[in-house]
């Protein structure tokens, strides 16, 4: 999975109706601006230190555009730290934010100050493990290929003393999820955030674990492939454990707020006061307005199936949205 999506963003933009998938901030304008006002609230209420605005994964940098814009009204202006590994997508960011300073990954990111860190839609895209239960016990989910063909098989057999008390006896062709990958970052962020203050914004679409359940699929052209088809050819992700990002953040000693409802998040932020302003200085774009609004907090769409992490130092106030 790492190799197949190292390999799909460096050779493509896959955002926008010409690629395989759409992201919240190239929705709408408002997802952006709410995160960057997020930012402002707690950079204010946490008196207004010298702080670096990181994102991770930025896809086109329309989210940064967006949230730099809205935290400058109220005076918010900080140095911008992409971490980004594509060099297409690079070139689409820099357009977007010139000032922007790029990072191949977070262990370069500024150790002199606060950091704010946002990850829309960045975890789902890393690595994970698979466990799959049989009738002979827990065995590691591995990948075979043959004539480029590539299946899923069953590998070792892993000890039950690693699972999670209750999922041990999960039926057979159960499977767990893990994404060390994930956790290890985390852990970074966190440790750096506790150490120079800030605060960090996840979100994606996920749940609350451990669980057990296969969530690992592939997106190509706006809709579902088979993951194991052409690897390298289209994007792979899987359900973030909100649970688990959370509990390893607590383990270095951050504060952790949620995990919310992407939705919910949006309306404490104020998306209907925002597009109320936007529908009455655009009369024309009411109703493409409006659907964008209920797409990203609608129950039946993103609002839902989305969540949102917060993790801060632990001097630092609660962010908004997360009551």
């Amino acid at each position: 999975m790492g190799a197949a999506n190292a390999h799909y963003y460096a050779t493509r933009d896959p955002l926008g109706a010409a690629g395989d998938f759409t992201t919240a901030p190239e929705i709408s304008q408002m997802f952006g601006e709410l995160v960057g006002l997020w930012c402002a609230d707690l950079w204010d209420r946490a008196s207004r230190p010298d702080i670096a605005w990181i994102e991770l994964g930025p896809g086109r940098g329309t989210l940064a555009a967006d949230a730099l814009r809205a935290m400058a009204t109220v005076g918010l202006t900080p140095p911008v730290h992409f971490v980004e590994t594509s060099p297409i997508l690079r070139k689409a960011q820099a357009e977007r934010v010139p000032q922007a300073i790029w990072h191949d990954s977070v262990s370069t990111l500024p150790g002199d100050r606060p950091l704010v860190v946002i990850a829309n839609e960045f975890f789902d895209a890393l690595p994970i493990h698979q466990l799959v239960r049989t009738t002979g016990g827990w065995h590691e989910r591995l990948i075979a290929c043959q004539d480029l063909l590539f299946l899923p098989i069953a590998g070792k057999q892993v000890p039950d003393s690693i699972l999670p008390a209750e999922l041990r006896e999960a039926p057979p062709g159960s499977i767990i999820e893990t994404s060390p990958a994930s956790v290890a970052i985390m852990r970074d962020l966190a440790q750096r955030i506790v150490a120079q203050g800030g605060a960090a914004l996840v979100i994606d679409y996920g749940y609350e674990g451990p669980a057990v359940g296969d969530t690992l699929q592939a997106m190509r052209a706006h809709g579902f492939v088979n993951p194991f088809d052409n690897p390298g050819e289209h994007d792979l992700t899987a359900h973030v454990d909100m649970a688990t990002l959370a509990a390893a953040a607590q383990t270095e000693g951050a504060a952790r707020f949620g995990p919310v409802d992407q939705g919910a998040l949006l309306s404490a932020l104020g998306i209907a006061a925002r597009a109320a302003a936007l529908s009455a200085a655009a009369p024309d774009r009411v109703a493409g307005i409006t659907a964008d609004r209920d797409r990203l907090i609608g129950s039946d769409a993103m609002g839902t199936l989305f969540k949102a992490l917060a993790v801060t130092a632990p001097a630092w106030p609660a962010p908004a949205g997360f009551a």
